[in-house]
């Protein structure tokens, strides 16, 4: 019996060590993950501006101050920050585990048989019980309890990245829109001068009250629009609001240029700057990027929880021992007390549990599996981010030069087209044909250069910066 016993200890030793092994990544992804653009080929090398901290990559001061006051007061981060200290605080009870529990139990008596002296008996103990991890189960709840602390970090870190992204474009946008309203008002001076001007021949008799007519609706158009774009910014100014916790409130800010740089040139200087974009290798991204490295540290706890559920089906070993004071020797009452020591060894092995046991274990392998399909379709949709941000800079960076140079040759058909009407060799349809073409080529000139630079933030955000 002494043998069969070594015997079938032994078994279940060898049989068990596959559950003490670490976790090891190998999911496998897709090598060509950025796609075959030759624009990221061009933009890839040894090094990524994801490696840039968000101070480094916003150099406006007053971005950087917003991106701070974001960073301390948002409620969504403070929340994260939380749910890192609970799980800090899981993971210290998990190593706690290997200790021995330890108890105080006191207890007293008093009893009487049929009408006789009452007496008094007591236990004063101390407990101790003793889980033995012989077949890895505190351990892989500890490494399971690790990987779900990391979750908890990489999510802040996750949320962290959002925020600056969130502030960045805010704050871009609220210097669009205020040089969007500075060509707005200045286009509606120079359209009330075309309007005094029109009035003026019309009260000569040199033009029709219809072009005078048309010319106060031109105007009057570009006052909406300028009413629209001071409503806009109010609404940028109170979503900024909303990320920095505070109360609705104007947002300081410079003017369009210099938010964006890794050098000492100008936003639209770094932008438009092919070498200014550093892609990197898809290796990096997934280094870099906190939900995909959060992905990664799920799969790590369902890999340990499915080893969990595989330590289930071994014995469970327990040490329990009591020491202490009692008067109570079972047979009779003595006093003063004597000491108690008592010692327990308990090996329990599962038979049938209903098919508890199976079904845990199948659960905990689906889970990893399934896991192990998202984490793929993650870095798939973090490569096509990338594809999108560099596409949609590509696009910008083309269109930068064209209307550069369409506002050029409209200001000066304007300027020469309402010369021509002031000597009278050109109508009013002329006139505002070329002004409004000309605002409309200036609005489209700015929101491009903000279309740009939100390329250019989403494609630091998809490669894994903003978080330092």
């Amino acid at each position: 019996m002494k043998k069969h016993i070594i015997l079938l200890l032994a078994c279940l030793t060898l049989t068990g060590c596959g559950i003490y092994h670490k976790y090891e990544q190998t999911t496998p992804t897709p090598s060509d993950v950025f796609g075959t653009d030759e624009s990221l080929k061009a933009a890839s090398g040894e090094t990524t501006i994801a490696q840039m901290s968000w101070r480094e990559f916003f150099t406006d001061p007053q971005l950087q101050q917003l991106i701070e006051q974001v960073l301390e007061n948002n409620t969504d981060l403070n929340s994260a920050r939380i749910a890192v200290e609970k799980s800090q605080a899981a993971l210290k009870a998990a190593r706690w585990a290997y200790l021995p529990a330890l108890g105080f139990a006191p207890q007293g008596a008093l009893s009487s048989f049929d009408g006789s002296a009452a007496s008094y008996t007591y236990n004063l103990p101390l407990q101790m019980s003793l889980d033995i991890d012989a077949f890895g189960s505190i351990t892989n709840k500890k490494r399971a309890a690790n990987a779900v602390l990391m979750q908890a970090q990489m999510q802040q870190d996750a949320i962290r990245s959002n925020l600056v992204s969130l502030t960045a474009q805010h704050y871009l946008m609220l210097q669009v829109l205020d040089s969007q309203l500075d060509i707005l008002i200045q286009t509606d001076s120079l359209w009330n001068k075309s309007l005094e001007t029109e009035q003026a021949l019309w009260e000569n008799g040199k033009a029709y009250s219809t072009a005078v007519n048309q010319m106060e609706a031109s105007c009057l158009n570009v006052k909406t629009q300028i009413a629209d774009t001071r409503r806009n910014i109010r609404s940028v100014e109170n979503a900024l609001c909303k990320l920095l916790a505070v109360t609705p409130q104007h947002i300081n800010r410079q003017k369009l240029g210099g938010a964006i740089s890794n050098t000492k040139g100008s936003m639209e200087s770094n932008i438009f700057n092919a070498n200014f974009l550093q892609v990197g290798i898809p290796a990096q991204m997934l280094e870099n990027r906190p939900d995909i490295r959060m992905a990664n540290y799920a799969m790590e706890e369902a890999f340990y929880n499915t080893q969990v559920a595989r330590a289930a089906f071994y014995p469970n070993i327990t040490l329990s021992g009591i020491v202490g004071w009692t008067n109570n020797a079972g047979i009779a009452i003595v006093n003063p007390g004597k000491l108690l020591l008592n010692a327990v060894a308990q090996l329990t092995q599962p038979i049938f549990a209903r098919g508890t046991l199976i079904a845990n274990k199948k659960i905990a392998q689906l889970t990893e599996e399934d896991l192990q399909k998202k984490y793929v379709q993650m870095v798939i949709n973090a490569g096509n981010e990338v594809n999108e941000a560099m596409a949609g800079y590509t696009t910008a960076n083309e269109k930068h030069d064209y209307y550069q140079r369409q506002v050029q040759v409209l200001r000066e058909a304007y300027k020469g087209t309402h010369e021509l009407m002031d000597n009278g060799k050109a109508s009013y349809i002329e006139v505002l044909m070329a002004q409004e073409s000309l605002l409309q080529s200036q609005l489209s000139a700015v929101m491009n250069m903000y279309d740009a630079s939100e390329s250019v933030i989403a494609l630091y955000i998809a490669l894994g910066g903003g978080t330092k």
